[in-house]
């Protein structure tokens, strides 16, 4: 098959997309590119290995959807759930992306360069030394981080003079750590959310992240290392219990 292989999408429907990029990863393709992609939807979808495909255009829902192992670089938007409980691997987007980024991810990381819309990092999950993570550089909507059970959701808010980021941070958090570039209005956050103190113990836990987006987007990462953030993490392992009825 060859070490590169080129895929116009200009008008394909996604089922036959998908089944020749299917194809050439069996194929032993190490990179696939994809060119003209506008909306194809799960693109990626439950891949392995290390191939990695790079996506010109637009890519539909689910990106990267179940993935284990590739990376996907996409030099455009992104349209909802990129990510969608992903096990392993990278996506690299060169733009703005939609709803529910990373929904579910239970390992392996998102770089989104601008902003993103609503419920990113919801559900997101963790199991032991498998954490996943999602940086946003620009402002994410409202509930940002909702239902998180782990990982890590970091917010930069580059470009923008003041803290931008929606209301409902963290709602049903009980898991997982969201980071804020800068000081976040605590009547932002949501139920089961709370501030928690930033030293340098996260600061170098999230330190690695940002040398990473720096490196794809081009941006200065000792600068973004030497900013104050907010953490903001659960208030309880179970901030609904109350809510409960008991028998």
């Amino acid at each position: 098959m060859g070490a590169c292989v080129r895929i116009d999408a200009a008008g394909v429907h996604y089922t036959p997309l998908n089944r020749r990029i299917r194809d050439a990863v069996a194929g032993g393709a190490e990179e696939i590119v994809l060119e003209n992609v506008l909306g194809q939807r799960f693109i990626a979808d439950g891949l392995r290995g290390e191939t990695t495909i790079t996506i010109h255009g637009v890519p539909g829902g689910d990106l990267g959807m179940f993935m284990s192992g590739p990376t996907c670089i996409v030099h455009g938007n992104c349209e909802h759930a990129p990510g969608n409980t992903m096990d392993a691997g990278r996506i690299v987007i060169h733009g703005s992306a939609g709803d529910a980024v990373a929904h579910s991810m239970r390992g392996g990381l998102v770089f989104v360069r601008d902003d993103i819309g609503y419920r990113g990092a919801i559900h997101m999950k963790q199991y032991r030394d498998r954490r996943p993570a999602l940086v946003v550089g620009g402002c994410p909507r409202a509930f940002f981080g909702e239902y998180m059970a782990g990982g890590l959701a970091i917010a930069l808010n580059l470009d923008h003079r003041e803290v931008c980021i929606g209301r409902g941070i963290g709602s049903g958090i009980h898991g997982g750590e969201i980071y804020v570039r800068g000081a976040v209005d605590a009547r932002l956050l949501g139920v089961g959310a709370m501030i928690k103190s930033f030293g340098e113990e996260q600061r170098s836990t999230i330190a690695p992240l940002i040398v990473e987006f720096a490196g794809h987007f081009g941006c200065d990462a000792d600068a973004l290392l030497e900013e104050e953030y907010t953490r903001i993490g659960p208030a309880s392992a179970r901030p609904f219990a109350g809510k409960y009825t008991w028998e």
